[in-house]
């Protein structure tokens, strides 16, 4: 049989199944005849970015028929006077999920392991098997966050990278300071421990571990953080890292030279400005997630306390069918059954007219389920 090109392609890349970023609003609204839809899937800022941003659109003055600046230097110099580093400890990427993508090409080979919680951050596994290695899974404990314990006990000689998603994503759990000092010190230092502080922003609880004091005394630890969330600049892809000068190094060889635009640089150099809306969302956020808490409570439906912009909840019904009940009112939300979390579904906290109107779907919904497929017998 003569082989085509398809056959020639790595069959880890054959069977791996696409990032699921769900539909668009325009196309919800044609297929539900809808007017207004409500997106609260995607943890983005509710209350956009800041406007120094478009300020600074406005009065940008560089020509985009010219390349992007390759090392994003006037991002790189503001990042490293707001957390007192050098440069050559940054990274810029096109999202955290470029760098996450770098990492594992840099790092793992066919065969080889990472290890990850279960459930979490989604791209752990897509990037883990797009490179033929091993997905080492470590069950969140009965708390629902980190068993670190249990994560180190799984390092073997083949492990290469551990992901630790904090607050994690779908739970929006952290870990508390000493527990991850003391993981780190078990983890063997041929090993990159990679934490992903997407959320870092909203974080209230004060024994989180900011890690910033760390990146000297462990080499092989590399935090990700990124400007889609807090700062709203989700559509224009802005990650970066911060860790060891040669790992960073190392990085840079293999990323496109202009991986990340103009426009982005100069909106983020923007946004990370004005701290001032950054406290704004956070304490917005706050007030949206008590709201959310106490409704919850009152439907009595179990629920997740987080650090994040979302709230995990378990609404007894499959999570699937919830989704489209939902939809059908106008309200996008994230199914659980996603991260293996059957009857679960994952909430963006929003403006108050948002949370207010999640919740009388929610109700709606619950008050009105009669099928008996609506029923999820599973205890997850």
């Amino acid at each position: 049989m003569v082989k085509t090109l398809f056959d020639r392609v790595k069959n880890s890349v054959k069977d791996l199944k696409k990032y699921q970023p769900g539909k668009g609003l325009e196309d919800i609204k044609d297929e539900y005849e809808l007017d207004n839809v409500i997106k609260m899937s995607s943890n983005e800022n509710p209350w956009s970015h800041s406007r120094k941003i478009k300020n600074m659109i406005h009065k940008s003055k560089k020509g985009f028929n010219k390349y992007p600046d390759s090392d994003c230097s006037c991002l790189k110099k503001a990042l490293a006077n707001f957390y007192n580093l050098s440069r050559d400890k940054i990274f810029i990427g096109n999202g955290s999920d470029e760098i996450i993508d770098l990492i594992m090409s840099l790092f793992v080979e066919e065969g080889e392991e990472v290890i990850y919680a279960d459930p979490t951050f989604i791209k752990y596994r897509l990037a883990v098997k797009s490179r033929g290695g091993k997905s080492v899974k470590v069950p969140l404990t009965e708390d629902h966050v980190h068993n670190l314990d249990k994560m180190a006990a799984a390092v073997t000689e083949k492990t290469k990278v551990i992901f630790i998603c904090d607050p994690n994503n779908p739970t929006g759990t952290t870990t508390n300071k000493r527990q991850v000092e003391e993981f780190i010190d078990k983890v063997p230092s041929d090993v990159l421990i990679v934490i992903d502080q997407a959320y870092y922003e909203y974080v209230t609880d004060p024994n989180y571990f900011d890690g910033l004091e760390y990146l000297n005394k462990y080499p092989n630890l590399i935090l990700l953080r990124t400007f889609s969330k807090i700062y709203g600049l989700a559509g224009l892809r802005v990650g970066y890292g911060l860790g060891n000068s040669k790992i960073i190094d190392l990085l840079n060889r293999i990323r496109s030279p202009f991986n990340v635009n103009t426009l982005a640089q100069e909106a983020a150099e923007a946004a990370l400005s004005d701290q001032n809306h950054v406290q704004k969302c956070k304490k917005k956020n706050k007030e949206g997630k008590t709201f959310l808490y106490q409704a919850l409570e009152d439907l009595l439906l179990e629920y997740i306390p987080t650090q994040g912009n979302f709230i995990l909840i378990n609404t007894g019904i499959k999570a699937d069918v919830i989704f489209h009940k939902l939809l059908s009112r106008g309200i996008i939300i994230r199914p659980g059954n996603i991260f293996g979390l059957s009857n679960w579904i994952r909430v963006t906290i929003g403006r108050e007219y948002d949370n207010k109107k999640f919740i009388s779907a929610l109700e709606n919904v619950l008050l009105t389920r009669g099928e008996k497929n609506d029923y999820c017998n599973e205890n997850t």
